[in-house]
């Protein structure tokens, strides 16, 4: 464990931070001294900053001289001028099962993630590779099932999937993409090994912090940002714009933004990216169907639509198809996405693909549509379903993770090494009765990023996002990512439903900064 000395504004960098000042006041009049930063940042974990071979030693001397010439309360008023954007901006997202649904701000760390450009290729490449085969795997559960038929992904745990529409059953799609935007969440271990931890094809939220947290860094800490050489992704909603109209194949097609509301807890993302694209954010009450044709209402009268990006969940579509008593869906809408009269982003169906039970056999789809082998490991995974499998993880629960196959946010897992005894006891009995439901995987050890704290700094576990645009003509990743930090000591869980934060990503080109 680190020692506090006199000349840092380290805090601690192991679970347990009990070598801390005695005080706030204390940590904040240690100043910072650029050659002890990185250096005394020592730990079990991979630090991304120090222990990356890849990583010019220019960059971190950058960034090291930077964070010098800043003592802890600079920093921190810095954070805070960050927290002040978003609340202005309106950067907000809501936790449910709080009292109020409360809205609150995303922390944001001042400090960035800073990726080398030939690592982010290899995260570019096997995210691509990825959503390549999810897309040629969803195609084919809705046609053929050549994989299912040949005994590689278990046929009945795909169709009798919650998530499996047989209403898309033999539907042809416009140029044959179900995910056009993906995102996939990436860890790195003790080692520095790169692991795909979950693919997002239903709704990937998220882009709107990456999008924000640089702008936050250029408004901050500009002549850092400009001496770091980081790569650009400001074209992002641009790119989303001609992605979503390639996949239409007709000219000059009209794009909406169709979001539950202002009440949903992503609500500023889905009207920041309409805005961004130059689109019409819309919600049900602003469009109709009409002879399998869908329309929008205008104060220049009715415009078909020809494009829908959706952050409504399948079963809220339409009314008429699934859920009847929603009011955040189309009446009618399916029918004319059947008829190819619309293209709804994504894809109705596509979450099957994304369940965490089916995760386990994306290696084996990149061998069976690609014929490659995967760039990107998954992390290995004990299906619960499986008696086998079953009896170990109920017999190991103490050092496993243990999720909802269905899960998000966080919620609902168990991080066996961090759980009491009573807690253990709980989740085996629910684990039995429903076993089907859940997933295991071993406790990884995530790697780690200098991190602002109260007491100074501190490494803090983080994963990475990075979004994948597909087309029926191309594969788009701009050149970084959503990277979500743990901010509590010790925790392994970023989701800011857990109280997770954001940090942002730069990938920067070594060979030239």
């Amino acid at each position: 464990m680190l020692k506090e000395t006199k000349s840092s504004v380290i805090a601690s960098t192991s679970h347990k931070e009990t070598l801390q000042p005695k005080t706030v006041q204390d940590a904040k009049r240690i100043p910072a001294q650029a050659h002890y930063l990185f250096q005394q940042l020592k730990s079990e974990f991979f630090n991304e900053l120090r222990d990356d071979s890849s990583m010019s030693a220019e960059t971190c001397a950058n960034i090291e001289h930077w964070l010098a010439q800043h003592d802890l309360n600079q920093l921190k008023a810095l954070n805070q001028a960050a927290k002040q954007h978003f609340l202005y901006e309106g950067i907000t997202f809501t936790v449910y099962g709080e009292d109020a649904g409360i809205e609150r701000t995303i922390p944001f760390d001042v400090i960035p993630r800073v990726i080398a450009k030939q690592q982010w290729n290899k995260i570019a490449l096997g995210s691509a590779q990825r959503v390549r085969a999810l897309n040629l795997f969803l195609h084919d559960i809705y046609h053929e099932q050549e994989i299912l038929k040949a005994g590689i992904v278990p046929a009945q745990q795909v169709l009798s999937h919650e998530a499996y529409l047989p209403q898309m059953l033999g539907h042809h799609l416009k140029g044959g993409i179900y995910s056009q935007i993906s995102g996939i969440d990436i860890i790195r271990d003790r080692a520095g090994e790169f692991y795909v931890l979950e693919d997002n094809l239903r709704t990937p939220s998220g882009v709107s912090y990456m999008l924000e947290s640089r702008k936050i860094s250029q408004k901050l800490m500009p002549e850092l940002c400009q001496s770091s050489n980081i790569l650009g992704i400001e074209q992002y909603p641009q790119l989303l714009r001609q992605i979503l109209a390639e996949s239409a194949n007709v000219d000059d097609p009209f794009i909406v933004v169709l979001t539950p509301g202002r009440f949903n807890s992503a609500y500023y993302e889905h009207a920041f990216l309409a805005r961004e694209m130059d689109v019409p954010l819309v919600s049900a009450r602003d469009l109709f169907v009409e002879n399998d044709k869908v329309y929008v209402r205008t104060v220049r009268g009715r415009q078909q639509v020809d494009v829908i990006y959706r952050r409504v969940d399948d079963a809220f579509l339409d009314p008429l198809c699934f859920k009847p008593d929603s009011t955040l869906g189309v009446a009618g809408l399916m029918s004319a996405y059947l008829a190819q009269n619309v293209v709804i982003s994504n894809a109705p169906g596509t979450g099957v693909a994304d369940d965490k039970s089916i995760y386990p056999y994306v290696d084996k789809m990149i061998e069976y549509y690609l014929n490659e082998q995967p760039i990107l490991k998954n992390v290995p995974t004990y299906q619960c379903r499986e008696q086998k499998s079953l009896e170990y993880v109920v017999e190991n629960l103490e050092k496993l993770v243990v999720k909802e196959a269905q899960g998000s946010g966080g919620y609902g897992m168990l991080i066996g090494p961090q759980a009491s005894g009573q807690e253990i006891a709980s989740f085996r009995k629910k684990l039995l009765e429903t076993p089907q439901a859940y997933i295991a995987q071993p406790t990884l050890e995530l790697s780690v990023c200098p991190t602002l704290t109260d007491y100074g700094m501190a490494e803090r576990h983080i994963d990475l996002r990075p979004f994948v645009l597909s087309s029926p003509l191309r594969t788009e990743i701009v050149p970084g990512g959503l990277t979500r930090v743990a901010m509590q000591p010790g925790s392994l869980v970023v989701n800011s439903s857990q109280g997770g934060g954001i940090k942002d990503t730069w990938v920067v080109d070594s060979l030239h900064s």
